[in-house]
């Protein structure tokens, strides 16, 4: 047997099991192999030598090779025997290799391959089981494979002992543990040839490869690490490096779990073994592979080994970085990923090492380009590697290093990359400015605050001590003006030494310097260099006198009286020590400054871009976006105010969950706010009184309402019903807010009305907050408190309108759940006083419209008071009043005229008598056919109209209360006549429930044409009605602008002659052309604004009527004034979006606003478009029109606006047939145009289209007929290309381009034949001007010849000479 085995051969030739040859095989399907197993195992147990025999031996290996059919128990009894042979012949090799007979020693070479072959194949064999067995453990059992010559039966009962009882698993690392006492071995004695000895090695080494192929295995950390044990060893003693690298590549090539498995490895190599040059081979063969965009699977294995190995060993990687860094061009975006995250390894290890504390300059040079080779990554071409920079840079921002310098960098290209178009990358960049507030370095001396202005301050402080200390040391040292060279090096070394900003030694004296090139004010920049300057001058004079002990300088400096001289010299010595280092201090103070204010000014600029990212359809980017606001708001950042406000509007959210990309689950965007809010308003802070902490959580509550607009106003007040229906606002807060409300000491108006504001909010969700303080509302707000602030009053309307209940009224349902008082009660006449105060300021328009609203919600008759109401209002409106002598008739009129501001309003609620004379009267106020005789108050008919008009449009929301009501009622009677009717039927009583329901529809349409006769015909134009009166009124004063001259009146009365004409179809229909004159004639845009919302509302009510006069209301959208523009496009989009007016080709003034200068109007009309989209081809079938209104005429746009709205606008068209149906409509449009520009503008639409279809191309090539004659242009030859282009890309592989080949020639064809007629026409065109010129050159001169009187005869050769003069002449 001896002279049979060679190991390499046998090795060879188990590729093959199948074919592999024994001498004296058995097979176990056929025969038991527990007695053969039992011989064997019983020899070598007896002496591990017997391996050597030639039936011992065959034995296992048949067993081996019929694995399939042997059961566990006698599977486990072969490795246990093995095993243990195996051992018991290294135990003996080990003891004979300290011999010095080598026969000894070679003896075991043979026994040694046997067990080492064995236990080889074992392991493969062991895996094969595995894969068949346990892994299918909870499965049943699966057939094994049936034998030569064996049975079915036995097979199966074979496979199902075997499942029930073999765990390789638990083996693996006993097997391995004597693989790696194996290697312990002294090959060099035993193996002489390398051949044989390397067989040998790579024998033992192949069991730990084959078993780290399972990723289940290598999750177990014995088993992982006995692997890595088995091929360090193997490298470091037995020259195993070459066949480990080939092995590892491949591995890493092959199976993606062994990635970070070999990046240990080799990491353990390195630090245990001391053995790093395999990691730098594997390294440097990474570097030299090139990965394809196309490659997915290899990339990211090798990108996986690289960042781990960068972790586990980063100074062997810092060694190869240079070659490593070639990846960062590298097609495939995973290895660009991975060179990222080993820098930030690389970054983390020297920040951290040694050489930083002790300030070694070439780690601060390596720092420096690593993160200058990470920022400038964040303009790569993936968006995953940008945002795994912004990653990458996060962690750096952890070190323990201050990095000033570096992390201005990394704020400045944070900041810019919230423009990017990724949104992962977005909200990385705003992660990264959250953790760079977070861990900001300049909190040691000033607290942790960053505002701005703060630090200006402070930078200004130092910057002011640092110049007045300068000027002291200058004096001080002034008599000693002789500097040394080598003296003023070391102190700027000493400087430099000190300074841990910059971490450097021996810098020049700019670098000292540097701190003024960022000075907070521009101004003075010049000025801060001069005394820098001044400064070092001085410093160094300073260190001259410091050093005076110098050699050259004693030489220099005579003495007369060595005692003197030498007091003075120590004197001036400390001086000039104390003070240099202060003035060394305020230096790095005023540096740090400089910093701090870099880093606040660099952060504050991209609070704007943050808080457009609010607005983000990403939820992940929203909750980023959201912590930075909360995070700059405890840092005291001046501009997060505005972002928390801007924040308030994502209450409106619905939340439902998400996953982020990370595979964590996102919070909902409303409940993250909510959670927000509270941490910044409303948690309790530590060691503070309960007083203090209900004070502090009130005045929060109250300061939310300061500067609000109605949409904040409008969604503090959802998030305060939700806060409040969820139990968080404690009870203790709302009696605050009431003491602050009813507080009878003086209080700033805002504060009492930011209470009541609140108050009202919190009682959408519990009503009894005000049904409670009833008494203190009416004795606060609508008493002395309320007359006094207008304001105030209102906003306490608005809270008693909180009485009727929040429920909202469900659609087709007639319960009304709103609570109704009777008209005695006490809140209404303190409401009707309130209005009928005599006030002349502007905010009783408001406190009357909410009065108003609060007497129809709560009153069970609201039109007897508002009868009186308008009554009395009359009365005093157009009351005679004497006016005292002297005073103007205009007063009036001025005094009304002028804006009153809230602190005025009291000296405004005295007679106008009282009022003091006008300097000087607008001739606007004055009435052109008054002449004395116009005595009344133009104020209070201001006044009067304007509750008027309210009352109309209050009393029709109130008819459809009553229309409800009576609806209600009837359906209750009719239900009770049922009941008490009791049918024994149950069809009788289905057929009477039909009959029934039938009588109800009847009744309720009687009563809703009932109810639209009273709104149609009485409101406007009963006998009995008051408001009757008014119409003609209103109409009169609108429409005599000549007479009615005064802005509010006009403005009161347009409002409310808009809110008649919704009132009656027949009152709109004779006067709507009044309101479109308005429209178009008045210069104040706050009427305009107003009729277009009204006209809003006009079509609601009676469609048709705004239908037809639809051009004129688009006209608001050229509008001069941005208010009324924005608000025609909104009112358009509401009623073109609702189909109450039908889109006639109007929709190109829509379009225009997409390019508008301001951002609101173009986002605007773009959601406008992204909804209309949304409904049946209405894009599809005006775009005709919007190419034709934008393109010719008087609505044309510059070509460039052009384009980039029609880009947007065909992003819209998605469907194949609709592009189909332009191409061929388009093309027919070259037929009709004549212009240059439409043929340019056609082209351009059509290369917008997608062409994915061959139908798309036949139609274009089909209309060549219409545009062939327009390609000598050169734009629209280039679109054409375009398309050709874009068909190309589309076609299909296997057609062939010969249409679309020969379509291309043709166009070239008729371009060069375009140009040519051109070319022919424009010389043509030349020679008719030539001529033309002629010609009248020659009419020209028969008319001068012929208008000259006739002269006298004159020398023939003279009159030759004046004649070729003239002609001369002529041509000149």
């Amino acid at each position: 047997m001896s002279g049979t085995f060679e190991l390499q051969d046998e090795l060879q030739a188990l590729q093959d099991i199948a074919n592999y040859d024994i001498s004296n095989e058995f097979d176990p399907h056929s025969t038991d192999p527990g007695p053969l197993l039992q011989q064997a195992v019983g020899a070598i147990a007896q002496s591990s030598e017997e391996i050597t025999d030639h039936g011992i031996f065959d034995i296992f290996r048949s067993l081996l090779k019929h694995s399939d059919a042997v059961a566990g128990a006698h599977m486990s009894k072969m490795l246990d025997a093995l095993l243990s042979a195996f051992g018991a012949q290294i135990d003996a090799a080990i003891s004979d290799s300290k011999e010095d007979d080598q026969q000894i020693v070679m003896a075991h070479k043979l026994p040694l391959e046997m067990y080492a072959f064995l236990v080889n194949w074992f392991v493969r064999v062991a895996e094969k089981v595995k894969a068949t067995g346990e892994d299918e453990a909870p499965q049943p059992p699966v057939k094994s494979r049936r034998g030569r010559g064996g049975k079915a039966g036995t097979s199966r009962t074979a496979a199902a002992k075997k499942t029930e009882q073999w765990t390789w698993s638990n083996q693996i690392a006993g097997a391995l543990e004597l693989i790696c006492k194996a290697l312990k071995l002294k090959t060099h004695r035993i193996w002489v040839t390398s051949p044989e000895r390397d067989a040998f090695i790579t024998c033992l080494t192949h069991p730990a490869y084959r078993v780290a192929e399972s990723e289940q295995y290598m999750k177990l950390q014995t088993v992982r690490m006995h692997v890595y044990k088995v091929i360090c060893i193997a490298v470091k003693h037995h020259g195993h490096a070459l066949a480990a690298q080939i092995n590892i590549m491949q591995s890493l090539q092959y199976y993606e779990h062994l990635s970070e498995a070999m990046a240990e490895c080799l990491s353990i190599l390195a630090k245990e073994f001391d053995h790093a040059q395999l990691g730098d081979e594997i390294l440097r063969e990474i570097a030299g592979k090139t990965f394809s965009a196309q490659d997915t699977k290899g990339p990211r294995a090798f990108s996986r080994f690289l960042v781990r190995f960068s972790e586990e060993s980063p100074r062997s990687v810092l060694k190869q970085i240079s070659i490593l860094i070639g990846h960062l061009d590298s097609e495939s975006y995973p290895m660009r990923m991975a060179i990222v995250e080993v820098i930030g390894s690389l970054i983390r290890e020297l920040a951290t090492s040694e050489d930083m504390t002790n300030d070694s300059n070439q780690t601060y040079k390596q720092l420096d380009g690593l993160f200058e080779l990470l920022i400038s990554r964040t303009l790569d071409l993936s968006s995953y590697v940008r945002s795994k920079v912004l990653t990458t840079l996060s962690k750096m921002l952890d070190l323990p290093v201050r990095l000033a310098k570096q992390r201005l960098r990394i704020t400045r290209a944070a900041v810019d990359m919230l423009e990017d178009k990724a949104s992962t990358v977005r909200k990385a960049a705003v992660s990264i400015l959250v953790k760079l507030i977070l861990t900001h370095p300049y909190g040691d001396m000033y607290g942790g605050d960053l505002n701005l202005q703060k630090w200006e301050e402070r930078y200004k402080s130092a910057k002011g001590k640092l110049q007045e200390m300068e000027g002291v040391v200058g004096k001080a040292v002034e008599k000693d003006g002789d500097d040394d060279d080598e003296e003023e090096e070391d102190v700027e070394a000493n400087i430099d030494d000190d300074d841990e900003a910059e971490g450097s030694k021996g810098k020049s004296k700019k670098k000292v310097k540097s701190d003024d090139d960022m000075d907070v004010d521009d101004e003075t920049q010049n000025d801060d260099a001069d005394e820098d300057a001044e400064m070092e001058g001085a410093d160094d004079d300073d260190d001259g006198d410091a050093q005076s002990e110098n050699p050259k300088l004693k030489k220099k400096t005579p003495r007369k009286s060595t005692v003197d001289v030498a007091a003075i010299a120590s004197e001036q010595e400390a001086l000039a020590a104390l003070q240099t280092n202060e003035i060394l201090s305020l230096r790095l103070r005023k540096k740090y400054c400089a910093e701090a204010l870099n880093f606040v000014r660099t952060l504050e600029g991209g609070m704007v871009l943050i808080t457009q990212l609010l607005g983000s359809t990403n939820k992940a980017e929203v909750l980023e976006s959201m912590e930075y606001f909360r995070v700059a708001l405890e840092y005291d950042f001046g501009g997060a105010q505005a972002g928390i406000k801007r924040m308030l509007h994502l209450v409106w959210h619905k939340d439902n969950s998400s996953t982020s990309e990370d595979g964590k689950e996102l919070k909902g965007i409303r409940s993250r706010l909510l959670e927000c809010y509270r941490m910044l308003y409303f948690d309790p802070l530590p060691d503070m009184e309960p007083k203090q902490q209900v004070n502090r959580i009130a005045k929060n509550m109250i300061e939310l309402t300061y500067d609000a607009t109605l949409a904040e106003l409008t969604s503090l007040e959802e998030m305060m019903r939700i806060m409040m229906e969820d139990g968080q606002i404690h009870y203790d807060v709302i009696n605050k807010l009431w003491q602050v409300y009813s507080a009878h000491k003086a209080l700033p108006r805002s504060q009492r009305r930011g209470a009541i504001i609140i108050l009202g909010m919190l009682a959408l969700s519990k009503r009894t907050i005000i049904s409670e303080k009833v008494d203190t509302l009416l004795k606060i707000g609508l008493g002395p408190f309320g007359k006094a602030d207008l304001t105030l009053a209102r906003y306490t309307c608005l809270a008693l309108r909180r009485l009727n209940g929040s429920a909202k009224k469900v659609k087709g349902s007639l319960l009304d759940k709103t609570l109704r008082m009777e008209m005695e009660n006490p809140i209404f006449r303190k409401l009707q006083d309130a209005i009928e105060h005599p006030c002349r300021s502007k905010d009783w328009f408001g406190m009357a419209e909410q009065a108003i609203n609060t007497i129809y919600a709560l009153g069970e008759h609201p039109d007897q008071l508002c009868n009186d109401l308008i009554k009395n209002l009359t009365r005093r409106a157009f009351a005679r009043r004497p006016k005292p002598e002297g005073l103007p008739a205009e007063e009036d009129a001025e005094a009304m005229a002028v804006a009153v501001e809230d602190d005025q309003e009291n000296e405004l609620r005295n007679p106008i008598s009282q009022a003091p004379s006008s300097t000087h009267i607008l001739s606007s106020q004055q009435s052109s056919t008054s002449e004395g005789n116009d005595l009344g108050d133009v104020f209070h008919l201001s006044q009067l109209l304007f509750v008027v008009g309210h009352v109309a449009i209050k009393h029709i929301v109130f008819l459809e209360l009553v229309e409800r009501e009576w609806k209600r009622q009837k359906d209750e009677k009719q239900l009770a006549e049922n009941l008490a009717a009791g049918t024994d039927s149950s069809d009788k009583a289905n057929k009477e429930t039909e009959e029934l329901d039938q009588v109800a529809g009847n009744a309720e349409d009687e009563i809703g044409e009932r109810i639209a006769a009273v709104r149609e015909t009485e409101l406007l134009y009963g006998e009995q009605s008051l408001l009757r009166l008014y119409g003609p009124l209103l109409v009169n004063v609108c429409g005599s602008p000549q007479i009615f001259k005064n802005r509010t009146l006009r403005a009161a009365a347009t409002l409310s002659f808009s809110k008649f004409l919704c009132v009656s179809s027949q009152f709109c229909d004779q006067h709507h052309h009044l309101l479109f004159k308005i429209l178009g004639a008045s210069k104040d845009p706050n009427i305009r604004s107003n009729i277009v919302i009204a006209l809003g509302d006009v079509a609601v009510s009676f469609s048709n009527i705004v239908d037809e006069n639809s051009n004129e209301l688009y006209r608001g959208l050229s509008d001069g004034d941005l208010v009324v523009k924005k608000n025609t496009l909104m009112v358009l989009t509401h009623l073109i979006l609702n189909g109450m007016i039908k889109v006639k080709g109007q929709l190109g003034e829509m379009a225009k606003c997409l390019e508008d200068e301001e951002p609101r109007i173009s986002d605007l009309a773009k959601l406008f478009f992204t909804e209309l989209s949304t409904k049946d081809n209405a894009i599809y079938n005006n775009l005709p029109d919007v190419i034709s209104h934008l393109s010719t005429g008087d609505h044309a746009v510059e070509e460039e606006v052009f384009k980039s709205t029609m880009r947007y606008i065909f992003s819209f068209i998605e469907k194949e047939k609709q592009a189909e149906n332009i191409v061929e409509k388009l093309c027919q449009r070259f037929r009709l145009s004549e212009d240059p520009r439409q043929w340019r503008d056609i082209a351009f639409c059509l290369s917008l289209l997608p062409f994915k279809s061959e139908r798309s191309v036949k139609k274009l090539i089909e209309g060549l007929q219409f545009y062939r004659d327009k390609l000598h242009e050169e734009d629209v030859y280039e679109r054409f290309s375009e398309i050709l282009a874009k068909a190309r890309s589309n076609k299909s592989a296997n057609k062939p381009d010969t249409e679309l080949n020969e379509f291309e020639s043709i166009l070239d064809e008729h371009r060069r034949q375009g140009a040519e007629d051109q070319a022919f026409e424009k010389r043509v065109q030349g020679k008719k001007a030539a001529a033309k010129r002629k010609a009248t050159r020659r009419s020209a001169r028969k008319k001068f010849t012929e208008a000259e009187p006739e002269p006298e005869p004159e020398p023939e050769s003279q009159a030759q000479t004046q004649t070729a003069q003239d002609d001369d002449e002529m041509y000149v």
